[in-house]
C-alpha cells in the first residue's frame, strides 16, 4: 500500500512477479505514475485502486508503463489533463514498451486540456500482445484520438493487442479533424500489419468526427461492436485485409449517423445490421470510395478485392459508390462485390448514389422493397416492404430473408451495461435548458444578474411581464440557463456593460419573450448582447432566441448581437420569431476561424420566422475554410423571414447580407430581402447542398454564388 507519490516511485522498483502496488483511496493530484517492472505470464505485477472506483487520479497527471506483464485496475482519471501528449501510455519512452500487459477497470472522463485544439492521446497503446479491457472512456472534449494504437517502431507492429469490453461514452462534435475516438495506425505505417482485434465495444453517442474508428494499418478485425446514435462511421482509411464483421450500427434517425466506409484492398464487410442511419456522403450506411492511382501513401488507395456482402440495412438513407470521385480521386474500385445484402426503407426510395463506373462491382443476390430504385438492373430483387420488431426489440425483414443470407440470430453482441468499468455509471447526459427549478425574479437592478449567481444548471429564471432588468456588471453564464417572461408583455433587458452576457466554458444561454435594448450601453466600439468567453472553451455550448425583441444596438460602431471567439464552438444557435432593428455590427457573427484548417464555429444555425431591419453588417457571416473532410456542418436553414436594409455598413468586409463560407448544408426558402447587400454564397470543399426557394429580392443585389474544384454540385434553384 502507497500513500503517496514518493512511496509509489519508492516502491515500483523493488516489485517482483506476483507483487502488488496498491494506491490509497483518495486524490492523487499533479502525478506522473511511471509503472516499470517485469513479472511472468503465471505472477504478473498488478498496480490497482484500494477500492475500484475510489482512487481519482486528477491535475496534471498521467500513467506510463512498461515491461512485461503488468495489470493496471480500478483507477479514475477525472479534474485534469496529462501534463504530457497521453494520459495512460503503454511505454515508459521511445525504446521501453509495455508487452503481455493489461488496463482494465479503469476509467478516463472529461479529463481534458483546457485548450480545446492543444492535442492529446488519451490511451497510447505500444509494444505487443497488450489487452486493453472493460474500460470507461467518455466526455473527451478536446482534439486528439481517444485511444489509438501506435506502430511507430518495428516492436510495436504485428502486435496482436485485444480491445474488448469497453464503453466509448459520449464525445461532443469537435467541429475539427483530430476527432476520433479509436485509430489503430497511421498513414505512415498503414502498409504494415497490426493484426488488433477490437470486439464487443460499445460505442455511445461519439461524435467528434465522421471517422469513428479510423482504421490506418493492415489484418485488423472489428466485430461485435456495436455504435448507438455515433455521428460517423467506421472507416478503412488506410491499411489493407480488414475484418468488420456482426457490428450493429444504431443510428435511431439521429443526424449524420453512418455505416462503414471502404477503402483500400481485400477488405471484408460482412453480416453487419445497420438500422435508421441519416448519414450523407462518406457518413452513408454502406460506402465504397474511389481512390487515388499511384497515390501518396497518405491518400485513398483504391478499392481492389474488397466484399461488403450479406449485411442487412433497415430504414437508412444513403448507399454510396465511388464516393469521393473528382480529378484526383479518379480510380473506380475493382474485383469487388456487393452481394447478398437486404436494404429495406422507405425513408429513401433512391437509396444509391453512383458516382462513377461501379463496372468493378459484382452485384449478385440482393433484396430490396418494391418501391426502392436500383443503379443496375441485374443482381437486386425486389420484395415487398415488411418490417417488424424481433424479440430482441430490434426491426427486422422477415426470417425468410434473413436465411437467405444466412445472417443468424439478429441480436446485439454485446449491450451498454455489458461494456466499461464495472463500478462507473453509463447513464451520462449534457445539462440541458430543462429539469431545473423555475424561479421568479423581480425588476430592478441586478436582480438578474444575483438570479444568475444563485442559478444552478437548467433552471428557468421567469422576468415579470413590462418589468425592467438592468445589468450593471458582467453577466456570466456558467451553465445551461433560460431568461424568459412569461407570455404577454416582454420585460425589458438593459446594460451598462460591453456585454450583457458572457458564455463560459460549460454555458448555454435560451432567450425567451424578451426585450434586449442598447440604449444604456456604453459608448464604446465593440460592444455585443453575448459573447463567448475569450478563452478557449472545450464545452460545446447552445444559444437559443425565441419571441424577442431587439433594439438600439448602435451607441457606437460594432454593436453586435453575438460575438464569438476562436476556440468556442456551438452546437446549435436559434433566432425564432424575433424581431431585430438599429443594429451597428452583425447578428451573428461566426467568422472567427479563419486560418482555413477546416475548423468553424458552429454545428447548427436556425433563422426563423423572424425580421431585421437597419442592420450595418451581416444577420449571419458563417465561415468554414479550408478542404479538410472530416466533418459535417456547418448546417444552416434560413425559413420564413424578412431583411430590410441590410449590410450597407462601410465595415462589413463581407459585403454581404447574409455570408456562407463552407457551409455544407443550406437552405434558404420562404424569405424577403429590400434595399439589402447580396447573399453571398461561397461552395468549398465535400458536397454542399445548397438549395434556395421561394425567395423575393427587391432593391437587392444579385445572389453571389462563388465554387472551387471540390464542388460537386451547383446550387439549386426552385
Amino acid at each position: 500500500m502507497v500513500a503517496n507519490i514518493k512511496e509509489f516511485d519508492k516502491i515500483v522498483p523493488t516489485l517482483k512477479p506476483g507483487g502488488e502496488v496498491v494506491l490509497a483511496n483518495g486524490d492523487w493530484n499533479n502525478v506522473e505514475l511511471v509503472f516499470k517492472a517485469n513479472g511472468s505470464a503465471a505472477k504478473p505485477i498488478t498496480l490497482r485502486a484500494e477500492e475500484p472506483g475510489k482512487v481519482f487520479i486528477t491535475g496534471q497527471s498521467n500513467l506510463r508503463l512498461s515491461g512485461e506483464h503488468l495489470v493496471v485496475s480500478g483507477l479514475v482519471f477525472k479534474d485534469g489533463y496529462t501534463p504530457t501528449s497521453e494520459v495512460i501510455s503503454f511505454r515508459t519512452s521511445k525504446k521501453d514498451l509495455a508487452n503481455h500487459s493489461r488496463v482494465t477497470n479503469t476509467v478516463i472522463d472529461d479529463f481534458n486540456n483546457p485548450e480545446r485544439f492543444n492535442s492529446d492521446t488519451w490511451v497510447a497503446i505500444y509494444g505487443k500482445n497488450n489487452r486493453f479491457d472493460r474500460n470507461s472512456l467518455l466526455n473527451k472534449r478536446n482534439r486528439g484520438v481517444t485511444l489509438a494504437v501506435k506502430m511507430n517502431t518495428e516492436a510495436s507492429r504485428e502486435n496482436e493487442h485485444i480491445i474488448e469490453y469497453n464503453y466509448f461514452g459520449p464525445r461532443q462534435i469537435l467541429g475539427s479533424n483530430g476527432g476520433e475516438t479509436l485509430r489503430i495506425g497511421t498513414s505512415h505505417y498503414s502498409r504494415k500489419f497490426s493484426n488488433t482485434v477490437v470486439r464487443k465495444n460499445f460505442f455511445d453517442r461519439v461524435n467528434g468526427e465522421h471517422e469513428i474508428v479510423s482504421n490506418k494499418s493492415c489484418g485488423n478485425t472489428y466485430q461485435d461492436n456495436v455504435f448507438f446514435e455515433s455521428q460517423g462511421t467506421l472507416t478503412m482509411r488506410h491499411g489493407h485485409y480488414t475484418l468488420v464483421e456482426n457490428n450493429y450500427f444504431l443510428g435511431n434517425r439521429k443526424p449524420n449517423t453512418g455505416g462503414i466506409r471502404i477503402i483500400n484492398e481485400n477488405q471484408t464487410v460482412k453480416n453487419n445490421y445497420l438500422y435508421g442511419l441519416t448519414g450523407h456522403r462518406f457518413r452513408g450506411a454502406l460506402v465504397i470510395m474511389n481512390g487515388v492511382p499511384n497515390g501518396p501513401i497518405n491518400r485513398y488507395d483504391p478499392v481492389v478485392d474488397s466484399r461488403m456482402d450479406g449485411n442487412i440495412v433497415i430504414d437508412s438513407d444513403y448507399i454510396q459508390l465511388c464516393a469521393g470521385s473528382d480529378e484526383e480521386r479518379s480510380a473506380t474500385p475493382i474485383g469487388s462485390s456487393m452481394h447478398d445484402n437486404i436494404m429495406m426503407s422507405k425513408t429513401n426510395l433512391n437509396p444509391f448514389t453512383v458516382y462513377d463506373d461501379i463496372s468493378g462491382i459484382s452485384f449478385q443476390g440482393n433484396i430490396l422493397n418494391d418501391e426502392a430504385r436500383v443503379p443496375i438492373n441485374a443482381g437486386f430483387s425486389k420484395v415487398p416492404y415488411a418490417i417488424t420488431k424481433n424479440k430482441h426489440g430490434l426491426l427486422v425483414p422477415s426470417q425468410s430473408l434473413t436465411d437467405k443470407i444466412a445472417f443468424g440470430d439478429i441480436k446485439l453482441p454485446v449491450t451498454r451495461e455489458d461494456t466499461g468499468a464495472s463500478f462507473y455509471s453509463k447513464n451520462h447526459t449534457e445539462a440541458s435548458f430543462t429539469g431545473g427549478n423555475t424561479i421568479v425574479v423581480n425588476a430592478g437592478t441586478n436582480t438578474l444578474l444575483d438570479a444568475l449567481e444563485q442559478s444552478q444548471p437548467g433552471d428557468t429564471l421567469v422576468l415579470k411581464n413590462g418589468a425592467k432588468y438592468l445589468l450593471t456588471k458582467n453577466a456570466f453564464i456558467r451553465h445551461p440557463i433560460t431568461i424568459k417572461a412569461k407570455k404577454g408583455k416582454k420585460a425589458k433587458i438593459l446594460s451598462e456593460k460591453a456585454s450583457f452576457f458572457t458564455i463560459e466554458n460549460g454555458g448555454a444561454l435560451a432567450l425567451d419573450n424578451l426585450w434586449i435594448d442598447g440604449a444604456e450601453s456604453p459608448d464604446l466600439a465593440g460592444n455585443n448582447v453575448v459573447s463567448t468567453s475569450r478563452y478557449s472553451m472545450t464545452h460545446n455550448y447552445s444559444l437559443a432566441v425565441r419571441n424577442c425583441k431587439v433594439t438600439g444596438l448602435d451607441v457606437n460602431h460594432s454593436f453586435d448581437f453575438l460575438k464569438v471567439y476562436m476556440g468556442t464552438f456551438a452546437d446549435s444557435i436559434e433566432i425564432v420569431d424575433t424581431e431585430m432593428t438599429n443594429i451597428t455590427g452583425s447578428v451573428l457573427a461566426l467568422d472567427k476561424e479563419t486560418e482555413d484548417l477546416g475548423i468553424y464555429n458552429v454545428e447548427n444555425v436556425l433563422i426563423k420566422n423572424s425580421t431585421f431591419t437597419d442592420v450595418k453588417g451581416t444577420v449571419a457571416n458563417i465561415y468554414r475554410g479550408g478542404t479538410d473532410e472530416s466533418t459535417f456542418g456547418p448546417m444552416v436553414t434560413v425559413t420564413g423571414s424578412e431583411f430590410v436594409n441590410i449590410g450597407h455598413g462601410k465595415r462589413n468586409k463581407s459585403g454581404a447580407s447574409l455570408a456562407f463560407h463552407g457551409v455544407q448544408r443550406l437552405n434558404v426558402s420562404d424569405s424577403r430581402w429590400a434595399k439589402s447587400a447580396p447573399l453571398d454564397l461561397h461552395l468549398t470543399n465535400g458536397e454542399p447542398i445548397t438549395v434556395i426557394s421561394d425567395i423575393l429580392m427587391k432593391d437587392t443585389g444579385k445572389i453571389r454564388a462563388n465554387s472551387n474544384k471540390y464542388q460537386a454540385n451547383d446550387v439549386i434553384y426552385k
